[in-house]
Parts: structure tokens; C-alpha cells; sequence
């Protein structure tokens, strides 16, 4: 109950864990991209009053778990932080600075999954995703050779 948070009138504990891919899957989130996508992830997220609690950034997927209040509907908050941080990218590091229309980088949709008493272990599985990739990684490349 200690993460319990409030609005006018409401109490509230609504958490999310959330993935989504660049588009085709493309591994484009390394280098500068990454460095500065947390912080935009963030700051996105606090416009729409949801708080990102945990989150990692793979080369080719974002897993997040977020916070996000009643009064916004999961959709709402992925699409405005998706959409927002698709055109900073395009203006930031693809060279556009206007004309987004048709301009793609996340692909539609996103994989989302209600967090209840389960909130610890799926902020570990966050924590240790790129870890657990490297492995299994290694372990395909090991019974390949």
C-alpha cells in the first residue's frame, strides 16, 4: 500500500509493463540514440504525469514499467511518448526539421501487461533482460560451433 499515490480524487497504484519495438525491428537503439532516449523517455512520461519506474533499452526493443494514473488510458500515454519521441529522433539525429507525415520509427503497437503483486519480479526481469540475452546469445553461439 506504500505506493499508493493520489490525484483531486483519487488513490491510486497503476503500473504497467510495457515493450515496444523500432520499426521492422530495425537495431537502432545504440550509440546516441540511446544515451539521451532514457531522459527523453522520462521527461515524456512526467508530461502525462506517469512515472517510468524501471526501464531498459535494448538495440532492437524498449521493456518499461511504468505508472501511469486512472485518468489516462495506457494507449493514451504509450502513443504520446512514442509519437513525441519519434520526432525528436527524426529532428535530433535523422536530419529532419520539419514535414514528419509518413516518417516512421516505432512500429505500431506495443505489448502491455498489468502489474500487481508480481511489480518486484517483473522490475527484476527489466533489470537483468540484457543480461539474460547475452547468455542465451552465447549458449546459441556455443551449440552452433
Amino acid at each position: 500500500m506504500d505506493d499508493v499515490q493520489s490525484l483531486c480524487h483519487t488513490r491510486w497504484d497503476c503500473k504497467y509493463h510495457i515493450v515496444w519495438i523500432p520499426k521492422c525491428r530495425r537495431k537502432v537503439l545504440f550509440g546516441r540514440i540511446r544515451k539521451h532516449l532514457g531522459d527523453l523517455l522520462h521527461s515524456l512520461a512526467r508530461q502525462k504525469e506517469s512515472k517510468i519506474l524501471e526501464g531498459h533499452l535494448q538495440p532492437d526493443h524498449i521493456h518499461i514499467l511504468i505508472s501511469i494514473p486512472p485518468k489516462y488510458s495506457v494507449a493514451q500515454v504509450i502513443g504520446f511518448i512514442k509519437g513525441k519521441s519519434a520526432i525528436h529522433i527524426a529532428r535530433m539525429y535523422l536530419g529532419q526539421k520539419q514535414n514528419f507525415t509518413g516518417m516512421h520509427f516505432w512500429a505500431r503497437g506495443c505489448y502491455v501487461s498489468t502489474v500487481g503483486a508480481d511489480e518486484e519480479t517483473i522490475a527484476n526481469y527489466i533489470r537483468n533482460q540484457e543480461d539474460e540475452d547475452k547468455r542465451l546469445q552465447q549458449l546459441t553461439f556455443l551449440t552452433e560451433g
